[in-house]
């Protein structure tokens, strides 16, 4: 599987805000590919703007349709204004590992609850087409046996192909490297098997 992150270093936040009403709704993006993280983000913008109305909370820690790692909180707003708004927002960018806070600042005007679902939801969909995004790709890891003349064969394939080489194993017989093939493609060495002097074997190896 294939799918697209924030690009952001852990402990890093990408922030962005609207205004409607004069209440302030301040945005900031995280990448969480674990609920530590999701909570590292949560209390971050709570140090970060403690005397704020509301710390309204949505995440999905895992990849897009993950189903069991996902929330979201409306922070004492009304029910369902604006964690869900949120999370559905999330959900729409068809990002993974992803988690947002929105800090709301009370401007005197109450905008009832359609028009705070609508200020929650832009707010994240702002923030959204301002952040920058990288893919990750699931792999299976696979420990594939290599006589030692055909090691360095094998390793400038994988460079090759973009196929990461994760650990290597000698014994007296050869090398087993581990090879991380991604997911969403059925596992084809014969390209390679053409260049060597040996055939080779390919095992899974569960993680």
């Amino acid at each position: 599987m294939r799918y697209r992150v924030p690009q952001l270093p852990p402990g890093t936040w990408h922030i962005d805000e609207i205004e409607v009403e004069k209440s302030r709704f301040i945005a900031w993006i995280a990448h969480t590919p674990e609920l530590d993280a999701v909570e590292a983000l949560a209390k971050a913008a709570k140090q970060a703007h403690p005397s704020a109305s509301h710390h309204c909370l949505a995440y999905i820690a895992g990849a897009p349709g993950e189903q069991q790692q996902i929330g979201f909180s409306d922070d004492g707003e009304p029910g369902g204004t604006a964690g869900r708004p949120m999370f559905h927002s999330l959900q729409g960018s068809q990002l993974g590992e992803i988690g947002c806070v929105v800090i709301r600042y009370f401007g005197g005007t109450k905008l009832g609850t359609g028009g705070l679902a609508r200020a929650y939801a832009q707010a994240v969909n702002k923030a959204l087409d301002t952040l920058g995004t990288r893919e990750i790709i699931q792999r299976i890891h696979y420990r594939v046996r290599f006589s030692f003349a055909d090691e360095s064969v094998a390793r400038g394939w994988c460079d090759e192909q973009a196929i990461p080489v994760v650990n290597a194993e000698y014994d007296g017989k050869g090398v087993a490297l581990t090879i991380g093939w991604p997911s969403d493609c059925e596992l084809d060495l014969t390209p390679l098997e053409s260049r060597l002097k040996q055939s080779i074997t390919a095992q899974v190896i569960n993680d």
